[in-house]
């Protein structure tokens, strides 16, 4: 295991993916976007930083990020806080674009290296988010899709919670699946409330 206290500095400094992303249609160089410090008590797994986030270096640094706060009840300052937030996507680095200009998946042995060691550098987390359809499977273990899943919330509740990526791309899901706002959000608002205020 990394050393704790290390962890974050040893991670930053990742190149494991070097040759990947110079083979992507963007070409980039790594660039691990790190959000997690001992102490946290929310957990937000989420899939990979897209281009935007890249290039800021901070986490959920675009739309969806809004959206993201919005759904958890949270403004800005509480959301970057990473005394109380930590923010562990399925890889660190963006993955880069396909020929066609999407996102590629998350680069497997990004958590296969990092996961366990970062999870157990985060011995005090109360609430798990679980963001997308990649950190649900390695989270839960689940073979469902992401509508199935984040459907079935009340089987993980009140730790853990499974959420649709909220990029704006997912806008037609949310219509299709109003229940999230009016069913799901409210209890994870208040959830995250709780966990805040212990």
């Amino acid at each position: 295991m990394t050393d704790r206290c290390n962890l974050a500095h040893v991670l930053k400094s990742c190149r494991i993916c070097a040759d990947r992303f110079v083979a992507t249609a963007t070409r980039h160089r790594p660039n691990p976007v790190v959000w997690f410090r001992p102490g946290a008590r929310i957990l937000i797994a989420s899939q990979a930083p897209g281009m935007r986030v890249h290039e800021a270096n901070t986490p959920f640094w675009d739309r969806s990020g809004d959206r993201l706060r919005d759904w958890m009840g949270v403004d800005e300052a509480t959301f970057y806080d990473r005394s109380r937030v930590a923010i562990v996507p399925m890889a660190f680095c963006f993955p880069g674009y396909d020929a066609k200009g999407s996102d590629l998946p998350p680069p497997k042995i990004c958590a296969e290296t990092w996961r366990a060691d970062v999870l157990a550098s985060l011995p005090d987390i109360r609430l798990t988010l679980l963001i997308g359809g990649y950190a649900q499977k390695w989270h839960l273990g689940t073979r469902s899709g992401v509508t199935e899943t984040v459907a079935a919330w009340r089987d993980h509740a009140p730790a853990v919670f499974p959420l649709p990526h909220p990029s704006w791309r997912n806008t037609a899901w949310l219509k299709k699946n109003p229940w999230l706002e009016a069913e799901l959000l409210p209890v994870l608002r208040t959830r995250i409330a709780e966990v805040l205020s212990e």
